[in-house]
């Protein structure tokens, strides 16, 4: 049995699960772009695919935040589905177990990835975690969005949900990603199910501008409060340039070196009200 999951933070969690049920063991693989952002068209090509990291590029070169050569060194999803092919293809009883959570990422990624497997017909297992109840580390119910949110002994409940991938699902989930890409949008955003619609980069560009008060706060602050507050969400690396588009678009006064990565640079938005002098004249008045 091997696994795959579309999170770093997944591995660790299904290596937990793993740990309890040996029954489930097996090797973990991580399909690691976010393929619900930048461009999609002719990615089966070099020409596509260099593009594709050519966005990459740009973004990680603004962020900042990471290390760019290493970073795009060590996202190699065709090389990884090469290596599962292999697999597959070498051991003619191994089965490939498919983790999604509901949230555009993973789904983005199964998308992407489903109309490579289609001639493991059979021994293709998809588990998608759609609007399904788990209990909490304090036994409260609760509907993750993310595999990594779920605790590893509730894995042994969701295993139970494995089924095959159906021959009309290669067809019709490889079409789906064929109409994301014919679509040309830069953002992917889950609706509900497995259903994807395509956006304008700016599509957070609103959500995020409410985290930008009169007063100036820390970017990586920012940045922070969009992702703890907001129920979807994109990767800092994308929030990031999105944020720096915005300073430059809307005259945002900044205090540090933009240039840098997002601990460099306050930034505030002096249309706003300053939410720190109300709460002093709120302190100063008499009681």
């Amino acid at each position: 049995m091997m696994h795959l999951v579309f999170n770093e933070a997944d591995v660790t969690v299904l290596q937990a699960a793993i740990a309890l049920d040996d029954s489930m063991a097996g090797e973990i693989r991580l399909i690691r772009d976010d393929y619900a952002v930048g461009p999609l068209a002719d990615m089966q090509d070099a020409e596509g695919w260099q593009a594709r990291r050519h966005w990459w590029k740009l973004l990680l070169e603004t962020s900042g935040d990471y290390p760019v050569d290493d970073t795009l060194a060590m996202v190699d999803d065709k090389m990884t589905v090469h290596q599962l092919k292999k697999m597959l293809d070498e051991q003619p009883d191994e089965v490939l177990w498919i983790w999604a959570a509901q949230n555009q990422h993973d789904v983005s990624g199964y998308y992407w990835l489903i109309g490579q497997l289609q001639a493991y017909q059979g021994r293709v297992f998809i588990l998608y975690l759609n609007n399904l109840p788990f209990l909490n580390e304090k036994g409260a119910i609760f509907y993750p969005q993310w595999l990594s949110e779920i605790p590893a002994k509730e894995f042994l409940k969701a295993r139970k949900l494995a089924r095959p991938v159906t021959p009309s699902e290669f067809e019709v989930d490889g079409d789906e990603w064929k109409r994301l890409v014919a679509e040309g949008q830069m953002v992917r955003v889950l609706e509900g199910g497995k259903k994807l619609s395509g956006a304008a980069e700016d599509f957070y560009d609103k959500a995020l501008s409410k985290y930008v008060t009169g007063d100036f706060s820390k970017a990586q602050k920012v940045i922070g409060q969009f992702l703890n507050k907001e129920k979807t969400k994109t990767g800092d690396v994308f929030l990031t340039w999105r944020l720096k588009a915005l300073v430059e678009a809307n005259g945002w006064e900044t205090r540090g070196d933009l240039t840098k990565t997002t601990r460099d640079f306050d930034v505030r938005n002096p249309s706003m009200p300053s939410l720190r002098k109300k709460a002093e004249q709120e302190t100063e008045e008499p009681s």
